[in-house]
């Protein structure tokens, strides 16, 4: 198998684009953290604190989305680099180890997705329970 140079170059404009999404994600849920702990200062309600230990998991796994994003971006740039230096069967495996970040960065992405819709319906279940 040969690698040109342009393949992991593909990954470029997915990969920034993921990483924008995530970050846009972590910044909406640490503003609704915000929020919610100063709800929480005044009223001391149980039921946000639940809601502020679900979002931080949610951030947590933000976290990690992030990080294997641009892990896998960073093997990419090196896969190219080796590529560059005419090392094919080294940036054939960077690049796939790429791959595999991108998947788990993903993955967890998928996780996180899950858990915030499950949070939406507790959040809804009154208002569905009326009806």
């Amino acid at each position: 198998m040969t690698l040109s140079i342009e393949t992991p170059a593909f990954l470029f404009s997915a990969t920034s684009l993921i990483l924008l999404a995530y970050t846009n994600r972590f910044l909406t849920i640490a503003t609704i953290i915000r929020g919610l702990k100063n709800t929480y200062d005044e009223k001391e309600n149980i039921s946000i604190l639940d809601q502020i230990k679900n979002l931080n998991l949610r951030l947590t796994l933000i976290r990690y989305m992030q990080l294997f994003g641009v892990l896998s971006l960073f093997l990419s740039v090196f896969a190219m680099f080796l590529l560059f230096l005419e090392h094919q069967l080294f940036s054939i495996y960077l690049f796939g180890l790429s791959l595999l970040c991108l998947l788990i960065s993903l993955g967890i992405s998928f996780w996180e997705i899950s858990i915030s819709v499950q949070a939406l319906r507790m959040h809804l279940k009154d208002l569905i329970d009326k009806k």
